[in-house]
């Protein structure tokens, strides 16, 4: 199973969410939301390798998950994290979807962005 099928496998179970799929042009992005309040709290894509690492080649799956602003800090000093890919990148993380990042560590950082985007907590 790959990281993008776990990461899907989690937000269902751990969060109930099925993921939406909004652009009729990128059938592989798929929109992880609250049931309540609509609001992103994942988005994983498929996105050219070289967006994110110069001279590579070949496409990537990527997560985009809401973060602390301290937490991205520390963590965009890690293989396989970045600043987030078309988003706030103050507020997101863009993160590989390709082993470089360990799951738990990931579906951890999707747990904080689930509670970070919550209704009781939004910022």
């Amino acid at each position: 199973m790959t990281q993008r099928e776990e990461i899907l496998r989690y937000a269902k179970d751990f969060f109930g969410t099925d993921p939406d799929y909004p652009w009729d042009g990128e059938p592989e992005y798929a929109v992880l939301r609250h049931s309540k309040n609509k609001k992103w709290y994942g988005l994983i894509m498929r996105i050219p390798r070289r967006k994110l690492i110069d001279g590579a080649e070949g496409d990537t799956d990527v997560l985009n998950i809401k973060c602390e602003p301290t937490v991205i800090g520390s963590m965009i000093l890690r293989d396989g994290c970045f600043p987030a890919y078309h988003m706030s990148k103050e507020h997101w993380l863009t993160v590989l979807l390709d082993g470089t990042v360990p799951l738990d560590e990931i579906t951890a950082l999707l747990s904080m962005s689930y509670d970070l985007t919550d209704v009781k907590v939004m910022r």
